[in-house]
């Protein structure tokens, strides 16, 4: 048997171990993909046939006020939950990787959250910020902090705030976890070097932490940009986009365009729309990951 001949029979040995992922992905993917970009380009009614009409979907997004109020509230979400996830991160990480004694315990208490489900998490947090039974509200008088109930789902500030802390408290346990892994994974001889050489502690975290957790840091961000593009469950359970349509996420609109206005053509331009934004992030993905020679 010739090379050319047993390097054929490799290639197809591969190909055909490969081919039941492919057909899964072609299947749960590629044919629902084509599916939503052909109806973005109809007038498809929730009962009847659909009607071409070529662009006129993705020209009226343009003129579509609560999306482009979405857009809006999603990128003021998605800068928010990044810059406190990252301060809050940062302050546990240093707690658990310290030296006192049962510090390494913490992280596990971090952790224990991400474990829920989103939806648990957030039909949890429903009850808890209750105005007549919250657990929070009962704290906080109970402390004399406040006289009366806080109603944190009826303010437009109140309830974005109260998402963020449900979204830092449920998702801050991984990114602790990931970010400990990144420092513990620093050679230790790197820091004593430094401080025989007199560095100080802003030059150790300059020019040794960061540059070696510059992949990790650059796959949180991406995560979490990522995550917060795509945030639906929160909205959907704890404040059902009000008070005031004050917290309509992008996702949340596409939802509302389709199964409470019943426009699935329009729904699926705004869902293509939203993942060319998703593939622009991800090509950046890469650089950002690509970590340069310490």
């Amino acid at each position: 048997m010739s090379s050319l001949t047993r390097a054929r029979r490799r290639a197809l040995t591969g190909q055909l171990f490969v081919a039941p992922a492919a057909v899964i992905v072609a299947a749960l993917f590629v044919v629902p993909l084509g599916m939503l970009v052909a109806m973005s380009f109809q007038d498809y009614p929730l009962l009847g046939s659909p009607t071409w009409t070529g662009l006129d979907n993705y020209a009226a997004i343009g003129h579509d006020e609560r999306f482009l109020g979405a857009i809006g509230f999603t990128l003021v979400y998605t800068a928010v939950t990044a810059v406190v996830m990252f301060a809050v991160s940062f302050v546990l990480v240093a707690i658990a990787n310290s030296k006192r004694r049962g510090a390494r315990v913490y992280s596990t208490f971090y952790f224990l959250p991400y474990v829920v489900g989103v939806a648990a998490a957030t039909l949890m947090w429903f009850v808890d910020t209750d105005t007549f039974v919250g657990v929070f509200n009962q704290i906080l008088t109970t402390l004399h902090v406040v006289d009366e109930p806080v109603a944190f789902l009826s303010n437009p500030t109140l309830a974005f705030w109260t998402i963020i802390a449900l979204v830092t408290w449920k998702f801050i346990g991984f990114q602790v976890v990931v970010l400990l892994m990144g420092l513990q994974s620093i050679p230790a001889e790197l820091y004593e070097a430094a401080r025989m050489d007199g560095a100080s502690a802003w030059h150790q975290l300059r020019y040794i932490t960061l540059p070696f957790l510059r992949p990790v840091l650059a796959l949180l961000f991406i995560l979490n940009v990522t995550g917060s593009l795509l945030a639906f469950d929160q909205f959907l359970i704890l404040t059902k986009g009000g008070p005031d349509n004050s917290t309509v996420s992008l996702v949340y609109a596409v939802y509302n365009t389709a199964f409470v206005s019943f426009d699935l053509g329009r729904a699926a331009a705004l869902s293509v729309v939203l993942l060319v934004v998703l593939l622009l992030i991800s090509a950046v993905q890469l650089p950002l990951l690509r970590r340069k020679d310490v």
